[in-house]
């Protein structure tokens, strides 16, 4: 019964809620786990869940040394699914009702400085990967949207892209000249490409073999790059790097929330945060 309940969960969340594949998975698996461990105390029976099994729950979570953040994550998908429960009338009440998460120190987002990108952007790039690079960097993509892009979402001519984010919001997101140079250029590969393999595909980004590039893909490749400067980064690192760097040319806080894409401004004025250590940082490397 108990995993009936969290297809329909499921159904709802995809077609009602629009979520996302890989938010929906992340639900789903979050789920079965702690279904699993309802069935350990031969609990079959929703109505039979009470408060104290969750809390059960989150102290086996943290035995098994799961961090805070994964915790919360899971807090979630249970708070989510007795919120969906308790609407549809499934539940008499909702044991998840004031369950405290566990607290967590945020730590500040690693960046790269200007001069760190420049670096890169000096190294010896393929046209897909100068491409890939720009955009990232111009637009503060998550690596999943830059995947995603498809051919129809660029307006090179007015200096726009349409991105869909998280929950399928979709954004409009500016490009800056660089990276509508390196676009260009790549696109002319593009053609050549889509001839080469007889491809009609409108997916942006494709690798030398035909194929969608993969998110693995812009790891290792941001991985790869970044280490030919002495750094180590991954291209939600380019993302910090493009809000922080916003900032500290005075962008508006709730402009680079928009840009990227957040629900809550608490988490873009994280990089407040950055902004402020990095600048101390100059001060006392410049004064000692």
């Amino acid at each position: 019964m108990l995993i009936h309940k969290i297809s329909e969960f499921n159904e709802y969340n995809t077609a009602e809620r629009g979520l996302a594949e890989n938010t929906i998975l992340a639900y789903q698996n979050d789920l079965k786990n702690f279904c699993e461990f309802l069935n350990s105390l031969n609990i079959d029976d929703i109505n039979e869940i009470t408060r104290t099994h969750i809390n059960m729950y989150i102290k086996e979570l943290r035995l098994q040394g799961l961090k805070p953040t994964s915790i919360i994550r899971k807090i979630a998908s249970i708070r989510g699914w007795f919120s969906w429960l308790n609407i549809n009338g499934d539940i008499n009440s909702n044991p998840s009702l004031a369950l405290e998460p566990p607290k967590i120190i945020k730590k500040l987002p690693k960046v790269l400085s200007v001069e760190e990108i420049e670096k890169i952007l000096t190294l010896n790039l393929s046209i897909l990967e100068r491409a890939i690079f720009e955009l990232l960097y111009a637009c503060g993509l998550r690596v999943s949207e830059l995947s995603d892009l498809k051919i129809n979402n660029l307006d090179l001519k007015s200096g726009f892209i349409r991105c869909i984010g998280k929950g399928s919001k979709e954004r409009i997101i500016p490009i800056g000249k660089n990276a509508i140079k390196a676009v260009k250029k790549y696109l002319q590969e593009r053609e050549y490409l889509c001839k080469k393999f007889n491809l009609n595909s409108k997916i942006l980004f494709f690798n030398e073999n035909g194929h969608k590039i993969s998110r693995q893909y812009v790891y290792n490749f941001i991985k790869k790059v970044s280490a030919e400067i002495g750094k180590k980064s991954s291209p939600h690192t380019i993302r910090h790097s493009f809000a922080t760097h916003l900032l500290e040319n005075g962008a508006d806080l709730r402009i680079v929330q928009e840009l990227l894409g957040h629900s809550d401004v608490s988490t873009t004025q994280l990089y407040t945060h950055v902004s402020k250590k990095r600048l101390k940082d100059v001060y006392f490397s410049i004064n000692n």
